[in-house]
């Protein structure tokens, strides 16, 4: 039981408490000048935040949306990965993250091939 414990204590302790700023991290931004819909995933290492008043210990490790044309965001820690997947109507889609004064750039107009950025 102890060693349960232990192990628990030190998963818990490895994630990043990022409270009730979910986009604190790196920034990213999907483009699709030509209005085509999307679907994106990201992944990034677990972080803990508060999703209410009542749970102030959720976790997670990815977040997924759709969307049409042009779109940006962040993820709520430094480090992670986005894959967007074209889903619909004309044009391309690209995908793109910045850390550090690095950037990644990645595009695709065919739904089988999906473009993906990350820092790690």
């Amino acid at each position: 039981m102890v060693m349960l414990a232990a192990l628990a204590a030190t998963a818990a302790d490895a994630q990043t408490n990022v409270g009730a700023n979910l986009e604190s991290g790196l920034p990213w931004h999907v483009a699709a000048p030509q209005g085509a819909s999307w679907s994106l995933v990201c992944r990034f290492r677990p972080v803990v935040y508060e999703a209410s008043a009542y749970n102030r210990e959720a976790w997670a490790n990815r977040i997924a949306q759709t969307g049409r044309g042009s779109e940006g965001g962040r993820l709520p820690s430094d480090n992670g990965s986005c894959t967007v997947t074209k889903t619909g109507g004309r044009g391309a889609v690209a995908i793109a993250m910045i850390k550090n004064g690095q950037s990644q750039v990645a595009v695709t107009s065919d739904p089988a091939r999906p473009a993906a950025v990350g820092f790690f």
